[in-house]
C-alpha cells in the first residue's frame, strides 16, 4: 500500500482531540458530516468564515492529504470522531515523532496511517512541506519509507498496524472471520448452562 499526496505542515505540539474535533460535533449518531468539524476552531472564526492564516485554508495546501505534525499529536480524550473527521477531510496519513496511544489505536482501526520518524527527520519534512509551491511525497507502507524530492526516510510502525493497512483490515472484519468459532463457543456455553440448570 502506497499513499501519495501533497504534504502540509502543522508543527503545533500537543494538539489534542478537542482541537482536532471539538465536542460540539460529537452529537451525530453517524460518521457523516464530520469533515466540517475537523480542526473547526482553527479553520473557522466565530462567524464561520475561514481563517486565512490556517495552513489548510491556504490555496497552496488546500488539497493536502498528508500532514506533518508536532510532538504528541492526538492527546486528550478517546474520541474516534477525530480520526473520522480528518479522513473525511481527505487526510490519509499523518507523519510525526509520536502519537497519543488511544488516538494511534483509533487511527489503526480506521485505516489512517501514522508513520513515526525522528524529530530531525520530521523537522526536515516540515521545512520541505512549507514550500509554497507544494511538496508531494509517497508513504510506502510495505517498505516503511517516505520518498520525495531530496528525501528518502525510514519510518517506524508496529507490524500489526502495517499488516492491517496493507491488507485493508480492521477489528470488525477480523472478528467476522471468526464468526463460526464464536457461534460454536456460544453453542457450547449454552449447552453447559442447560446441563447445569438440569442438575
Amino acid at each position: 500500500m502506497n499513499i501519495k499526496g501533497q504534504t502540509a505542515p502543522l508543527p503545533m505540539a500537543n494538539v489534542d482531540t478537542d482541537v482536532i474535533m471539538p465536542k460540539r460535533f460529537l452529537i451525530t449518531i453517524t460518521r457523516e458530516g464530520l469533515a466540517d468539524g475537523a480542526f473547526a476552531d482553527l479553520r473557522f472564526d466565530d462567524n464561520g468564515a475561514r481563517r486565512p492564516e490556517f495552513v489548510l485554508n491556504k490555496p497552496e495546501w488546500k488539497n493536502a492529504s498528508i500532514l506533518i505534525v508536532g510532538d504528541n499529536f492526538g492527546c486528550g480524550s478517546s474520541r474516534e470522531h477525530a480520526v473520522w473527521g480528518m479522513m473525511q477531510l481527505g487526510v490519509k496519513a499523518i507523519i510525526g515523532t509520536e502519537f497519543a496511544g488511544i488516538f494511534y489505536d483509533n487511527a489503526r482501526k480506521n485505516g489512517l496511517a501514522l508513520p513515526m520518524v525522528t524529530a530531525e527527520e520530521r523537522d526536515k519534512l516540515i521545512e520541505m512541506a512549507s514550500n509554497s509551491e507544494g511538496y508531494d511525497i509517497e508513504v510506502d507502507i510495505a517498505s516503511l519509507k517516505i520518498i520525495g524530492k531530496n528525501v528518502n526516510i525510514d519510518f517506524t510502525m508496529d507490524p500489526a498496524t502495517q499488516r492491517g493497512l496493507i491488507e485493508g483490515r480492521d477489528d470488525t472484519l477480523d472478528t467476522l472471520k471468526l464468526v463460526s468459532d464464536i457461534q460454536a463457543y456460544e453453542a457450547k456455553l449454552n449447552d453447559n448452562q442447560h446441563v447445569s440448570v438440569q442438575q
